[in-house]
């Protein structure tokens, strides 16, 4: 069995394939659940109605902190309405994603860093694991993370420096591997320390590059993990449920 712990499968903005054809192509492939990412107070929603209609697909509530506008006071307000809705609904898994990204022009480092403490108030109120979005900013991300007593989490498609890797481990972290490892070079944690996720529709791996990223294509990913770290596809697929079980109580 193997899971996909991070997907926008929900999402019919930027999702142009059909769910139902979705799920039933990663069963087809050995993925027996999938995590349905939120990554706004709306979109979150939707993750939650989606999962709520899939016996197999379980949902985060998160804030991108690229779609943050500065606005307090409706974040204020869009969290207040969260927690007597959509933060007591079922099948919750995590607060995420949510974190600091730097990569594009414009970004503003005083919302991020707002956006991502509030969100990891919540976090750390309803001992929630959180998934953790972070591109080139791991040097003002890690004193907000110590700030926070949370519970263990992880870093979704991490792609920085071996120096962050090491931190995300003496931290106790987990690292989520997707496609990206399939055709990039970046530094990877010990399989004890690894979940598998697709991002789909992004990052899609390798030999499928140019087309939509799929649950399913998580045995692809498995399969790639099995050559890094020398053992055998059924084992990836073991340590790596047995990760992300544990992580999301799944």
């Amino acid at each position: 069995m193997l899971i996909d712990t991070h997907s926008h499968i929900h999402d019919k903005g930027c999702y142009e394939l059909s769910p139902e054809e979705t799920l039933a192509h990663a069963h087809e492939n050995g993925v027996d659940k999938c995590i349905v990412i939120g990554t706004d107070p709306l979109d979150s929603v939707a993750a939650r109605d989606f999962a709520l209609k899939h016996d197999e697909v379980w949902w985060t509530y998160g804030y991108h902190p690229n779609d943050f506008d500065g606005n307090r006071e409706k974040l204020g307000k869009d969290l207040q309405n969260a927690a007597s809705d959509a933060l007591k609904s079922p099948k919750l898994v995590a607060i995420g994603e949510i974190g600091l990204d730097y990569h594009f022009d414009g970004f503003n480092r005083e919302w991020q860093a707002y956006l991502l403490e509030s969100m990891l108030q919540i976090a750390q109120d309803m001992k929630l694991p959180v998934s953790f979005h972070v591109r080139d900013a791991y040097d003002d991300f890690w004193p907000i993370y110590d700030n926070f007593h949370l519970v263990t989490s992880v870093l979704h498609s991490f792609s920085d420096s071996r120096e962050n890797l090491n931190q995300g481990m003496k931290r106790g972290l987990y690292f989520g591997v997707n496609g990206l490892a399939t055709f990039a070079n970046i530094p990877h944690p010990p399989l004890e320390r690894i979940i598998l996720e697709t991002d789909a529709p992004f990052l899609t791996p390798k030999p499928f590059r140019g087309t939509i990223n799929k649950p399913g294509y998580v045995k692809n990913i498995a399969d790639w993990a099995a050559g890094y770290y020398g053992v055998s596809p059924g084992e990836i697929a073991r340590i790596t449920t047995a990760n992300a079980e544990k992580l999301f109580k799944i």
